[in-house]
């Protein structure tokens, strides 16, 4: 073997290397993740399809798409989105690639191209389910009627109206970007919960980095249910 094909080979090899480690740290990475705690759901009718789960009536007139936060388990936020369901709003939750909405940001299209009977489409998430639901929203304002971003900010101009939700506690939300970000949102209605945190969004107990909340998880979830039916007017 000549000493440059002796060089390609270790360099292949070495790739090879970098590759599997790439993708060993990878899944090491999305799997640990944020679970849900348990939290019954009663007096809904919720369907579990391959890729969301849809709670509420898909004959109704008014629809919310959901993207979870990055890595956190998607049933994490069922006490807010069957609340919301109670009141008549049709709920779908989806259920993102290693619980990373980044990596399936249109997942959108898929529900409402499904659910033709529902008039009027909202679109909303946690932190990184936030933003991905605010990028998609970029690009289709007319198929949606609003945004509900629960810590979580715009990175691209919307002119639809913007619901922004985030608790005064939270340790998590980067307060210098969501300032600088939040402009892109042209329309924009802010609810800060006094009290409330990152984490108490969802349902699935303490986040690294924020900071503990001054109120109850169902405090923080009555008052985020009262101002998106507010909101979806």
């Amino acid at each position: 073997m000549t000493a440059k094909k002796s060089y390609f080979k270790k360099v292949i090899i070495g790739l090879f290397v970098v590759i599997l480690i790439c993708i060993g740290g990878f899944y090491i990475y999305a799997s640990d993740y944020y679970h849900a705690k348990d939290y019954e759901v009663s007096n809904i009718k919720v369907e579990q399809k391959d890729n969301y789960t849809v709670y509420g009536d898909t004959n109704s007139k008014t629809g919310l798409i959901f993207y979870p936060g990055g890595k956190v388990e998607a049933k994490a936020y069922e006490p807010i989105l069957a609340g919301l369901t109670e009141k008549g709003i049709c709920v779908v939750l989806v259920e993102m690639p290693f619980n990373l909405a980044v990596l399936d940001s249109s997942a959108a299209d898929g529900v409402i191209n499904e659910f033709t009977n529902i008039q009027n489409w909202y679109i909303g998430g946690h932190s990184l389910g936030g933003a991905m639901a605010a990028s998609y929203t970029a690009n289709y304002q007319d198929k949606l009627k609003g945004v509900v971003l629960l810590a979580a900010y715009p990175t691209k101009e919307l002119d639809i109206p913007v619901l922004s939700i985030y608790g005064s506690e939270d340790g998590v939300l980067n307060r210098e970007k969501y300032s600088d970000s939040i402009k892109n949102a042209n329309n924009l209605s802010e609810i800060v919960i006094d009290g409330g945190n990152h984490a108490q969004f969802g349902n699935y107990g303490e986040q690294l980095g924020d900071n503990s909340a001054k109120i109850s998880s169902e405090k923080q979830w009555n008052e985020t249910i009262k101002e998106i039916l507010n909101f979806m007017k």
